[in-house]
């Protein structure tokens, strides 16, 4: 209970993939998953509780993960420790500051288990944020479905699209958009999706029938520099160009920005307002290396109003 408010205070969670950026200069925590529930954590404070639902190894990089979800705020409970190494991702970053990433097979997140921990964290759960990569593993994908069809009706389900070579399948898009009620990907990503989908035309017209087809409370689409685009169930749309910062690195900015989206929508803000908010807290996450950096006072702000 937040004293504060003298009312219970929503469940986040992010539900999947945990792993550790390996940049030139050493790891950073990471997982887009992960990324989603620390930078949550770190912009609602105590208006918000937020935990972790996933997987690491017993090994010392997992251990380290554990220990980094805690100092962030983010509950690890339901986070199982398994006899798999913990993931990692070599990541190089170009002049522009624009990442690429490559995937070590077969770790700790591949590996999910149902678990009664998950099964009482998904009954309380008010927004959890899922991607595709985080199905690469038939054993976790399955372990995200039914802790999506567990988690109460009213909830946000939201659909962080991930689509990194070869770890994804048309069938995982398709089979995955209907579980969500929020849908977010970038324009690298819109186009394939809305191939699989058999949607075509302006980015705009392609949020707007994803939200009609498959019922969704919001559409999302991310495009860098350029800013990013809303579409809401009952037509309202939110067009924002990019600020410009002076980008250090993009890892965990859409993480980040889909963080600000969901307790800004959770909270009932203006449209407007909450699309400013995860701008201007995404613009920040690329000035600072790594993706999950603290967030100051004035990138914070209050997210609960």
């Amino acid at each position: 209970m937040n004293a504060a408010r003298g009312r219970a205070v929503p469940l986040v969670v992010g539900l999947g993939e945990i792993l550790w950026d390996v940049f030139p200069d050493g790891a950073r925590f990471g997982g887009a998953p992960a990324n989603f529930a620390c930078s949550a954590a770190g912009l609602a404070g105590d208006t918000a509780r937020v935990c972790m639902a996933g997987a690491v190894g017993d090994d010392d990089l997992g251990r380290r993960a554990l220990g980094e979800l805690t100092s962030r705020g983010v509950g690890a409970e339901a986070v199982a420790v398994l006899p798999k190494p913990t993931g990692r991702v070599d990541v190089t970053v170009d002049a522009a500051g624009h990442a690429a990433y490559v995937f070590a097979p077969d770790c700790a997140w591949d590996h999910v288990p149902w678990s009664g921990a998950l099964e009482r964290l998904a009954r309380e759960t008010s927004v959890v944020c899922f991607g595709t990569l985080g199905q690469r593993g038939p054993l976790s994908r399955a372990t995200i479905r039914r802790f999506l069809a567990a988690v109460p009706p009213p909830a946000l389900r939201i659909l962080d699209i991930n689509l990194r070579p070869p770890f994804w399948s048309p069938d995982v898009v398709r089979d995955s958009v209907p579980l969500a009620n929020v849908v977010k990907c970038n324009d690298d990503e819109l186009p394939v999706v809305a191939g699989i989908l058999g949607l075509s035309g302006t980015p705009e017209r392609i949020l707007r029938d994803l939200v009609e087809r498959f019922a969704l409370r919001l559409a999302a689409l991310t495009r860098g520099a350029r800013g990013s685009l809303l579409v809401t169930a009952d037509g309202h749309l939110s067009d924002l160009p990019g600020t410009p910062v002076e980008i250090v690195d993009t890892v965990g900015a859409g993480d980040a920005f889909t963080a600000a989206l969901a307790l800004g929508y959770r909270a009932g803000r203006p449209l407007e307002s909450l699309h400013a908010h995860a701008e201007r807290v995404a613009g920040f996450v690329c000035t600072r290396r790594g993706g999950t950096p603290a967030f100051p006072a004035e990138v914070r702000g209050d997210v609960a109003r």
